[in-house]
């Protein structure tokens, strides 16, 4: 079918309101997205940023040399025990404050609301600093409290047992507002016909959960756990600003890694291990789905 004018005229109109956003789409996401996937596949140094074509095509050299890095190593494996305990702990915390906001067993429920949310939006310096000063060995709240009760507390960030666990918690506390307003939604819309249905055939509020409110809840929950497993996998904030990594290592991630190479100048093992987070979160994903799809 022939284009009219009039459609052609749309069609320009169109792509002149959307030739800005392209623009700054192609310089500031495409390019650089390009740039990184050439940088992988090269020996690129601080030294060859004046000459960015000129440098040495290495092949998979930069991928062989990361997997064999014992830092890279030990910061992946730090990631999967971040991963695999904050994720599930997130989840099941935000899904636990989310059920009892839904039921009619707390009082002031927009202010608890509000209180769990806040710490989404909180600048992370500033949590830290807190946080920071609550785990202080001497003189922090968490070790005052429990030398009241006759307990020697830890020196949890800089101790190799204590530090990432003082992490993860430090993660869940930020970020489970975020999927428990999530869930809340998610069990706002499930019928409460269903409920007094189960509860007239005798089902208490364990069977109900199991058999009610889990199966409706599943695709608000694989979101969530996208969403939450995502950001941890690239969780660089807490190590950053609270232990530097350390101590020796025990809290360094892999986004952290990569930071730490390209600051040494490395860009082609940093942009190398920026794609091998990339096809962990891929399959991270994937096996949310595979497990968390709503059934048919």
């Amino acid at each position: 079918m022939a284009v009219t004018a009039r459609q052609r005229r749309t069609g320009l109109a169109a792509w002149g309101f959307a030739l800005p956003f392209t623009v700054l789409f192609a310089v500031f996401m495409l390019l650089p997205v390009a740039s990184s996937l050439y940088m992988a596949f090269t020996d690129m140094h601080g030294a060859d940023l004046r000459t960015p074509l000129a440098v040495n095509f290495v092949g998979l050299d930069n991928f062989v040399e990361v997997l064999a890095d014992p830092k890279f190593q030990q910061a992946a494996g730090n990631t999967l025990y971040f991963v695999g305990v904050a994720m599930p702990l997130t989840l099941a915390v935000a899904l636990l404050l989310a059920v009892l906001l839904n039921s009619g067993l707390v009082w002031f429920r927009s202010v608890f609301r509000v209180g769990f949310y806040a710490p989404v939006v909180t600048s992370i310096v500033a949590v830290a600093v807190v946080w920071r000063f609550l785990l202080q060995p001497d003189f922090g709240l968490v070790n005052s409290a429990l030398g009241l009760v006759g307990i020697d507390g830890p020196r949890w960030l800089t101790d190799e047992v204590w530090a990432m666990p003082s992490l993860i918690v430090m993660a869940t506390w930020r970020n489970v507002g975020y999927s428990m307003v999530i869930l809340l939604a998610g069990l706002q819309g499930i019928p409460r016909d269903l409920y007094e249905a189960s509860a007239i055939d005798g089902a208490g509020a364990v069977r109900q959960f199991r058999s009610i409110t889990v199966p409706l809840l599943r695709p608000t929950l694989l979101f969530c756990a996208v969403i939450t497993g995502i950001g941890y996998l690239q969780f660089f904030e807490e190590p950053f600003v609270m232990t530097q990594g350390g101590p020796l290592g025990a809290t360094n991630s892999v986004a952290y890694e990569i930071f730490n190479q390209f600051g040494f100048g490395n860009y082609g093992l940093s942009a190398a291990m920026s794609y091998m987070l990339f096809v962990a979160i891929v399959i991270l994903s994937y096996l949310q789905f595979r497990l968390l799809r709503p059934k048919s």
